[in-house]
């Protein structure tokens, strides 16, 4: 009679069959990139004859884009970031603009999401591997809600977009005259792009020929908003609307988090341009309060943008830097550091400073390994774009506010840009590739998906204090 020894693992631990979700997500992001990277640089992903670009070769190897091109497109699509080293509008064909439009798609609402959702509709079930991926990348908090959870991701992503389609389309064919085929297809591509914080237009100047134009510029708005504040969020909204007093601690910080930068980013933005000749100045003043609420909106991760950013002042700018480092809610289609992280952070410098023992943030004590996590999140961050900065500065001649603009853009998964994205050599472009990806997982997701070590240490050393400040 043969007796089999059972391993023992420690509670809490997970068993190592499951593998880390992370690495999946990690992969997941990069297959997504290698495909739509290869289909960009098809022939038929370009125009017949496309607009000439800055980049060293105008035409790749198999006659339609460059590598380059493709990647920095790929990956800035896939990241829902919408930088652009060439015009969607002008250089990309039909088929090209479809291939942006889906890879958006399929990395704004998130790919284990959308691989989770295929799985529910084939086999009516998840696994507890595929839970465990999908709950990584929605940051479900109880594994048994993940299937609900999938499905109302993908209601409430395309319920919005069909609604902004519907309106972008219905105002581009009775005010600007365009056909029923032109209309459909740029409501449904703009309401996508928006919706998914990606930034993206079929407009040579974005969005600035809409620039007074509510109809177009405050669906946009919207679905950003929406986007941005992330799936919990919304599912919480939904049930307790009505009932602020039933609103978790997480909701509370987002909501007030974006009514706050909202509206300080209206302020702030509107009243540096006021009298900018470049920007607002020639608008009239309810023409400027419009471009000046969708500038603070789309600075936290959207990337479109309805006056020339290149031409705002340097002051504004630096605001912009801070929406755009600071970015959304989690668990959404919006970058960023995470408006829960910047709120944490404050929250414990406040009692810090208070000489409290216990962070209590709307009534409720804040968990102690929440602290470990927003300081290691800010600290990556901080870190990847100092990084990102320094090396930029290294190999151009840019200024540094145009510089950090740059790289907090990409990092922050936004797509506004001070004009010099496509003027940047092809290893800085290169850096802007690994900002967007770097930015569009987290850096803790991708740190911890590249950790050598993959399981816990159960011994506790001694402790000791150092001096601190």
């Amino acid at each position: 009679m043969s007796t089999q020894t059972r391993p023992i693992v420690p509670r809490g631990a997970r068993p190592a069959v499951l593998g880390r979700p992370g690495q999946v997500l990690v992969a997941s992001f990069a297959g997504a990139i290698v495909v739509g990277t290869l289909l960009l640089m098809l022939p038929i992903a370009v125009v017949s004859e496309p607009v000439p670009g800055p980049l060293p070769a105008d035409v790749g190897p198999w006659g339609g884009a460059p590598v380059l091109a493709a990647l920095f497109t790929a990956t800035s699509a896939v990241c829902v970031t919408g930088l652009i080293v060439v015009d969607t509008a002008t250089y990309w064909s039909p088929f090209g603009q479809v291939v942006v439009l889906a890879l958006i798609q399929l990395g704004g609402l998130g790919i284990m999401t959308f691989a989770s959702l295929l799985t529910i509709l084939l086999a009516r079930r998840l696994g507890l591997r595929s839970r465990l991926i999908a709950s990584a990348s929605v940051r479900s908090v109880s594994l048994g809600d993940v299937r609900a959870i999938v499905i109302g991701v993908a209601k409430v992503g395309f319920g919005t977009e069909a609604v902004v389609a519907v309106v972008l389309a219905v105002r581009l064919a009775t005010g600007y005259g365009a056909g029923l085929g032109e209309s459909v297809w740029f409501g449904l591509f703009h309401s996508v792009s928006a919706f998914n914080n990606a930034g993206f237009a079929l407009y040579t100047d974005n969005l600035m020929g809409f620039v007074t134009d509510p109809w177009v510029c405050l669906p946009i708005a919207a679905a950003v908003v929406l986007g941005g504040l992330g799936f919990p969020v919304l599912f919480e909204l939904r049930r307790h609307f009505r009932m602020p007093r039933k609103w978790s601690m997480h909701t509370k910080l987002v909501i007030s988090g974006t009514v706050v930068l909202l509206l300080g980013g209206v302020i702030t933005i509107t009243a540096l341009e006021w009298s900018n000749p470049q920007t607002l100045g020639p608008l009239d003043p309810a023409g400027k309060i419009l471009a000046g609420v969708f500038a603070s909106v789309v600075a936290r991760t959207a990337g479109f943008n309805s006056i020339d950013v290149s031409a705002m002042h340097t002051q504004t700018w630096f605001a912009q830097d801070v929406l755009m480092f600071i970015g959304g809610g989690p668990a959404g289609t919006a970058g960023g550091l995470k408006i829960t992280t910047f709120a944490v952070l404050f929250f414990i410098i406040v009692t810090e400073i208070r000489g409290g023992t216990a962070v209590n943030i709307f009534g409720r004590r804040l968990a102690r390994s929440v602290h470990r996590e927003a300081t290691t999140v800010a600290l990556l961050a901080v870190a990847v774009v100092m990084i990102g900065t320094w090396s930029l500065l290294i190999m151009t001649t840019f200024s540094l506010d145009q510089i950090v603009f740059e790289v907090v853009s990409a990092f922050a998964t936004v797509g506004l840009s001070t004009g010099i994205t496509h003027l940047l050599p092809a290893g800085g472009q290169l850096i802007l590739v690994a900002l967007m990806f770097i930015g569009r997982l987290g850096p803790l997701t991708l740190a911890s998906a590249l950790a050598l070590r993959s399981r816990s240490s159960y011994v506790e050393l001694p402790k000791e204090r150092p001096i601190i400040g």
